[in-house]
């Protein structure tokens, strides 16, 4: 049985889709199983092929995040990665909303691009650098119109112990192992950090995090 990622690709500019396949067929990690250029072959595609990894456009005819929304809602396994020219803060913080495990710039290289889908496939999840610093920069400005207090000193150990694992990349399954818990604790955990923290997805409560550890 092949160990090679299943990946789709699904842009409306054929010769730049073209490329990515042939970026991903030549490094013989990936196997490609479907492409398309709109937001239902996204959608037909994570319903007939199942990939373990789309990789979406945000501003392709039918939307990039209404596809990721649409097949989170449909097949959550499917890892989605927004492969874009947009810079717009709002683009990342609806497609992380949507469900996307990752935000990447169409100027990615090729061998980042690999890297970077193999990490998401392993769990993690991916934001241009320069994105993520912006979208936690107006994140904190936000905070500042709610409360003053540090909302991370409402979670308990146990929440800390999970939400540090979680800032390492580690899905529920590896957390689950190594504190010692069942997989449905740690989504359970995860969804109350998530209140607690009044965040939208893992990423958001990870960006908290850092800025706690590093600030």
């Amino acid at each position: 049985m092949s160990d090679r990622i299943r990946i789709a690709v699904v842009d409306d500019h054929p010769m730049f889709r073209d490329g990515v396949i042939h970026v991903l067929r030549t490094s013989k990690l990936f196997d490609v199983v479907g492409e398309g250029s709109c937001a239902t072959d996204a959608v037909n595609l994570a319903k007939t092929q199942h990939p373990e990894v789309m990789l979406l456009d945000v501003s392709m005819p039918g939307g990039g995040i209404e596809a990721a929304t649409a097949i989170a809602a449909q097949d959550p396994d499917v890892r989605v990665v927004m492969l874009t020219v947009s810079e717009q803060e709002e683009d990342v913080a609806a497609a992380l909303q949507a469900g996307a495990r990752g935000y990447m710039l169409k100027g990615t290289s090729g061998s980042d691009l690999i890297r970077i889908v193999q990490s998401v496939h392993r769990g993690e999840s991916y934001i241009t650098p320069g994105l993520a610093a912006r979208l936690l920069t107006v994140m904190q400005q936000s905070s500042k119109t709610r409360q003053e207090k540090n909302v991370l000193s409402d979670l308990t150990l146990r929440e800390e112990q999970v939400l540090d694992q979680v800032s390492r990349g580690l899905t529920n399954k590896e957390i689950a192992n190594s504190l010692n818990l069942s997989e449905k604790t740690v989504k359970h955990y995860m969804t109350t950090i998530m209140q607690k923290l009044n965040v939208r997805n893992r990423v958001e409560a990870v960006l908290q995090f850092r800025t706690k550890v590093t600030g």
